[in-house]
């Protein structure tokens, strides 16, 4: 494919996390604790959030017994509870890409400065509240293995009737999206008809994007790297033009 492609974004932020395993999965486990938590239930069967973590969690190869603890923290208590908040923060890195970034923090002040200080040391801004939120809206993504899928015209159909938005083909997997609401409906559905699904969970997908350079993307690459050091931060997005050539340089 040429031009822009969310297959080549998707695999890039997914290739960066793997690279960080070892926080990966402490961020991943509290995305579960806090998702259990909030649903109230820690059987994912009666929680649609924690099904949706638990299914992100196991994309990355978080093994059971992390995954089984953190739940338990969840419904802990004294030294074995856990107290997470959600927190948003939205600003502009360089050339003007606007960064969407989800935190899971126990402490709004440590974050905060952090975020902060990654951004003005990239030559960034940190906004307020809604300054770049209207440039992205929530999908499901649903990520299959190609190789053990129909051809891409079948697949599609397939998405199609089982109530998925839209795919993307890329070389190694097909990208679905869906309403929010619907990825794990979407997912269990395919995986009935045999469909190999590698992960699900929700992002946030740019409404538009922004066209930059190979140079550019590096240095909004390393603002988001340095955002993801911090244990607190969970996800990054951004609205960078990410084009298979681009993907490509930074692969090389």
């Amino acid at each position: 494919m040429s031009g822009h492609s969310k297959w080549a974004t998707t695999k890039h932020r997914k290739a960066a996390v793997d690279a960080k395993r070892a926080v990966l999965f402490s961020k991943l486990s509290r995305i579960i604790t806090v998702a259990a938590k909030a649903g109230g239930d820690p059987n994912p069967e009666n929680n649609a959030a924690l099904a949706a973590a638990i299914a992100k969690a196991k994309s990355y190869s978080l093994p059971k017994d992390k995954i089984e603890t953190a739940i338990s923290k969840a419904f802990g208590a004294g030294a074995d509870s856990a107290a997470y908040e959600e927190v948003v923060y939205e600003g502009y890195g360089p050339v003007g890409v606007a960064l969407y970034v989800e935190a899971l923090t126990d402490n709004r002040n440590r974050t905060a400065a952090d975020v902060r200080a990654a951004f003005t040391r990239a030559g960034g801004n940190l906004g307020a509240t809604g300054s770049v939120a209207f440039q992205f809206e929530r999908k499901g993504q649903i990520v299959v293995d190609r190789s053990g899928a129909p051809d891409a015209d079948e697949t599609m159909l397939l998405v199609a009737d089982v109530g998925g938005e839209d795919m993307e083909a890329g070389e190694d997997a097909y990208v679905v999206y869906t309403a929010p609401a619907e990825v794990m409906a979407v997912k269990a559905a395919l995986e009935e008809a045999g469909v190999p699904v590698k992960g699900a969970e929700l992002v946030m997908e740019p409404v538009t994007t922004t066209a930059v350079t190979v140079e550019d993307a590096k240095r909004v690459l390393r603002l988001i790297d340095r955002l993801e050091e911090s244990d607190d931060i969970q996800t990054v997005y951004h609205t960078m033009e990410l084009t298979d050539e681009i993907a490509e340089a930074l692969g090389a």
